[in-house]
């Protein structure tokens, strides 16, 4: 029986990939399941799918309310809130004559503010019950530097910060805090890149599996109280960066 048998986890972005797999993974390892995307045909599919219970929120995670609207909705259906997984996020890029501007501050409300966001209103549930987890799903580029992809690896370089800071503070509360950082993994958003250097599909190499982001999510949250992994780099094993 897993460590989180009983819990009820908040997810985002969960509609595909990463995010589909983290919902199938702790649901199977018996979570109750709150899930957000704004696919709301997509959120359906997966919830009939699942083994545990679970409620479905199609909304725009950049909108203000909707952190708010998830912890509401967690609290209504099962009573609490244990695990949030900030894992919704796009990726906007391209050359300093070509990207778009706007494209890059949206992906700043996606990536960045409304992880903060979210963040901050489960910290405040979890603080108040003495317990709680929060994993924010991060990237290896949040340690790399790359051209045409500048913005993207500093808001997940800002994302590792303002997670490392989170966890200085909850200490001692209960809460434990920190990321996962993948490379590159065979998702839904490598189709809707803009050409960076790369093209729109997948770099060479066989990349990680939905899957593999999900078990290492599950192993960070199955600790015991007493340990917290502040950070978790996972690389495709022919990434080379």
């Amino acid at each position: 029986m897993s460590e989180i048998a009983g819990q009820v986890a908040v997810v985002t972005g969960a509609s595909s990939g990463i995010g589909a797999a983290i919902v199938r993974t702790l649901s199977g390892a018996g979570a109750s399941i709150v899930m957000t995307a704004r696919r709301r045909g997509r959120l359906e599919e997966l919830a009939a799918s699942l083994p545990r219970r679970s409620a479905i929120l199609d909304a725009d995670i950049s909108a203000a309310d909707t952190p708010a609207k998830l912890l509401e909705l967690a609290q209504e259906k099962f009573g609490r809130a244990d695990i949030l997984v900030n894992n919704a996020g796009i990726i906007a890029a391209g050359s300093i004559d070509t990207v778009d501007l706007e494209a890059l501050a949206q992906m700043t409300r996606v990536n960045f503010d409304a992880v903060v966001r979210a963040s901050y209103v489960f910290a405040r549930a979890f603080k108040s019950q003495g317990s709680g987890t929060i994993v924010n799903v991060s990237s290896i580029g949040a340690y790399l530097i790359s051209r045409r992809m500048g913005v993207y690896g500093a808001l997940k370089h800002a994302l590792e910060a303002f997670t490392s800071s989170l966890r200085i503070e909850l200490a001692g509360a209960g809460v434990k805090v920190g990321t996962v950082a993948p490379g590159t993994t065979r998702t839904e958003i490598f189709d809707h890149t803009p050409a960076s250097g790369a093209g729109s599909s997948l770099p060479p190499g066989t990349p990680l599996e939905p899957e593999d982001v999900a078990a290492a999510v599950l192993f960070m949250i199955e600790q015991p109280a007493r340990a917290n992994i502040a950070r978790l780099a996972m690389f495709a094993a022919t990434d080379a960066y």
